[in-house]
């Protein structure tokens, strides 16, 4: 870098990073050890951090824990963090390259919306609108979140659900539904094969946050006529890597969270 960097932020910053590892607290020695810097050059960076709220000191062990500043902040970032602005050009380049419709739904306080659509090039008239709830249990988009929900809450939810029935392919047994949500946790998709709309198949992912939660999906809607086994293929992998590339916008990161069926 050409910029003079200032070592004392450079390692205050060293500090809290510090706790992004499995240590939930850490001692004086421990920080030092971790940094390789003096006990007392610590002591004293730690002393400002606790001051200004970024750590705090355990009245059980003396240990430092991350401070509540930090958690004011991250929801300030988590509340600039517009999915839809930030997902608007990786769905504007899936639609290109795809030709079909592309749908971005949010889960909003246990269901799930319709944020963002962009038509595809064909002319195609669709369930969706932005605004719209997107049932849960027959929409690839709803099957994407309700998949990687935690357990406890996905089995609440699934026992809340009417399953109403909007076509003759849609899943209306529950334990049916909890065996196709398991494949889509193996998978990373979920499919909607004619459920919501005859002669519409959707393929959904899910978009985790930083925290790896899920909080949204996306999914390319494509007419059965053009959905072949090559196209099929072509949309599943553009669809994947379009959710990966939004969830990594927002803070996801892969490798922290390893999710298994």
């Amino acid at each position: 870098m050409s910029e003079k960097l200032i070592q004392s932020v450079m390692r205050a910053t060293d500090i809290m990073e510090l706790f992004l590892g499995q240590q939930k607290e850490l001692s004086v020695k421990e920080i030092s050890e971790g940094l390789g810097l003096s006990k007392s050059t610590v002591h004293g960076i730690i002393k400002t951090l606790v001051y200004k709220g970024y750590l705090y000191q355990s009245g059980e062990n003396a240990k430092y824990q991350l401070g509540m500043k930090l958690f004011e902040l991250g929801n300030v970032v988590g509340i600039q963090l517009d999915i839809t602005e930030i997902s608007r050009p990786i769905i504007k380049k899936l639609g290109d390259q795809l030709g079909e419709t592309i749908h971005l739904v949010a889960y909003v306080q246990g269901e799930a919306v319709y944020v963002e659509k962009l038509d595809g090039s064909h002319s195609l008239r669709i369930y969706s609108q932005v605004g719209k709830r997107a049932p849960l249990h027959c929409t690839g988009v709803g099957k994407a979140i309700l998949a990687f929900l935690p357990a406890e809450e996905r089995e609440e939810i699934i026992d809340q659900l009417s399953m109403e029935r909007y076509t003759i392919k849609t899943v209306v047994d529950k334990e049916e539904l909890k065996k196709q949500l398991a494949e889509v946790r193996r998978h990373l998709f979920a499919m909607d094969d004619e459920e919501i709309e005859i002669g519409l198949k959707c393929v959904a992912s899910p978009i985790f946050n930083h925290q790896g939660k899920v909080v949204a999906s996306i999914s390319c809607a494509t007419p059965t006529v053009r959905f072949s086994n090559d196209r099929q293929q072509a949309i599943i992998q553009g669809i994947k890597e379009a959710a990966e590339a939004i969830s990594a916008a927002i803070g996801y990161r892969r490798e922290k969270y390893l999710r298994r069926g």
